[in-house]
């Protein structure tokens, strides 16, 4: 009974704040400290979907706080965003949110709010996190004095007002809004003007970011350039500059490089996929290091595979593989001290695979797991810390269904291809692709539905499927998979 008369009395001071103060700018990012700090996608290191889900609500969220923040804005729409929340206390909360054993929480909410205070109290609600530090933050009060003693709140007439005068009423237009469910069709009507502007205006960096890219892959002889994280283009012709320059400046330190894949990421140095990792914000300086360091990747890369190697034969042959888009981003040695320390488990405990007896089979390991598991796309996931004895049982048990797994995955593979080329092709799309956190199979599911689908609106666009509906600041239109 106290704690409901306690929310009720909060609820009533948080109420009287809005009605009575507005947040500045700067004020709603102090507030929203602690949401950051929660969801930032840099925490989600080790998992790479729930970090892709954070960036892209992120964009999301910040384009719906600086809409608020423009003079005259008014036409606002119901936004859905979803979150991956760290877990701060597990057990303790009696919100009904979906938690995984990773420590993060997914939460999901509607922004609907037209001011910047209620829109912070609504996303540190949803999240469960506090509001307390709002009450001491420096918001301001109204300029004027002569606007002190009125209440800053729009006035909320009777139905009977709205029905007599034809006027549309707020409340049930906000309630109208929010139980239409946002449909493909409407949204394209709605964002198609604005992707195609902003599409227009990149075009001229487009060419150069491919004009860049030939030549550094060219003069360097590169497998391939690569980025992380899904940066705009500018900021990737900016990177590119950025090596180009180092070329001219030093180009002896790169003569290493031939046939290999770099990486623009948040950190130097080699992947555990024997990509060279650029870090975004290192200077020339800690580059030059990391290419002058190349001699060494290489011969602890061929200790990795040699480790590999050892491993596959105490299982019976089945193959230890890095997924780059399944496996968080780790360095060459942090691969290789995980694949030593699994391997001094393995040959200690003397497992009795007959030899060969699992290849053609596909492991993957990860460090933050406990249990052992069957990914549908065939391959094994096995915590490092598993103990060996659960190891091979599970291995045994889901041999066969691996098996069928992997053949399906292939079959997989040819059908989004094919669904992608096709959906390119009648569409006229100038490109058409998805992000990592979306499956083959939601793929696969939503091409198909496209195809049935008559959309003009695409022509000469770039689609990305992805999770959520939003249009990318290059003019990259986002649709999510289960679009209806």
């Amino acid at each position: 009974f106290c704690y409901s008369i306690r929310l009720c009395l909060e609820k009533i001071l948080l109420q009287c704040i809005l009605q009575s103060r507005t947040l500045s700018g700067a004020d709603a990012i102090n507030a929203l400290r602690p949401f950051y700090f929660a969801v930032h996608p840099d925490f989600f290191g080790q998992h790479p979907k729930e970090r892709e889900v954070n960036e892209n609500s992120l964009k999301r969220l910040n384009g719906y706080l600086e809409n608020l923040q423009k003079p005259g804005f008014r036409s606002f729409k119901p936004t859905q965003l979803t979150f991956y929340v760290r877990e701060r206390e597990r057990n303790s909360s009696n919100v009904q949110e979906s938690f995984s054993a990773s420590g993060f929480r997914a939460v999901s909410f509607t922004l609907h709010t037209r001011d910047l205070l209620s829109t912070v109290l609504d996303i540190l609600n949803s999240c469960s996190l506090s509001t307390e530090h709002i009450q001491s933050l420096n918001v301001n009060s109204q300029p004027h004095k002569e606007a002190r003693s009125t209440v800053n709140r729009p006035i909320k007439w009777d139905k009977t007002y709205y029905s007599f005068t034809g006027f549309k009423d707020p409340e049930e237009e906000l309630e109208q809004a929010q139980r239409v469910e946002t449909t493909l069709i409407s949204w394209l009507d709605d964002n198609e003007a604005s992707a195609v502007k902003k599409l227009k205006k990149s075009l001229p960096l487009r060419k150069e970011l491919e004009r860049l890219k030939f030549e550094l892959s060219h003069q360097l002889q590169l497998s391939d350039i690569r980025w992380q994280r899904s940066w705009g283009i500018a900021h990737r012709c900016s990177q590119l500059h950025s090596l180009g320059r180092l070329v001219q400046q030093r180009p002896e330190v790169l003569k290493n490089v031939k046939g290999r894949t770099v990486v623009f990421t948040d950190r130097s140095g080699m992947s555990a996929a024997g990509h060279i990792m650029l870090g975004t914000m290192d200077v020339h300086h800690h580059w030059t290091k990391i290419f002058e360091r190349l001699p060494n990747y290489y011969k602890l890369q061929k200790r990795l595979l040699f480790l590999e190697d050892r491993i596959s034969q105490l299982l019976g042959g089945i193959q230890v593989i890095y997924i780059e888009e399944l496996q968080p981003l780790l360095t060459l040695e942090e691969y290789y001290e995980t694949l030593d320390s699994f391997y001094n488990k393995l040959r200690d405990s003397r497992l009795l695979f007959h030899p060969r007896s699992l290849r053609g089979l596909q492991m993957i390991l990860e460090s933050d797991r406990y249990a052992p598991s069957l990914h549908e796309f065939g391959h094994f996931t096995i915590p490092t810390v598993c103990d060996p004895a659960t190891l091979q049982w599970f291995i045994f048990a889901k041999a066969q269904e691996a098996r069928e797994n992997l053949k399906r995955k292939e079959e997989m593979m040819i059908s989004e291809k094919e669904l992608i080329d096709t959906s390119t092709e009648k569409f006229s799309l100038d490109r058409l692709y998805k992000e990592p956190s979306v499956s083959s199979a939601q793929m696969i599911d939503c091409c198909k539905r496209l195809l049935e689908e008559s959309l003009p609106y695409l022509q000469g666009m770039h689609l990305c499927i992805s999770h959520f509906y939003s249009v990318l600041q290059d003019g990259d239109l986002c649709i999510p998979w289960n679009w209806k």
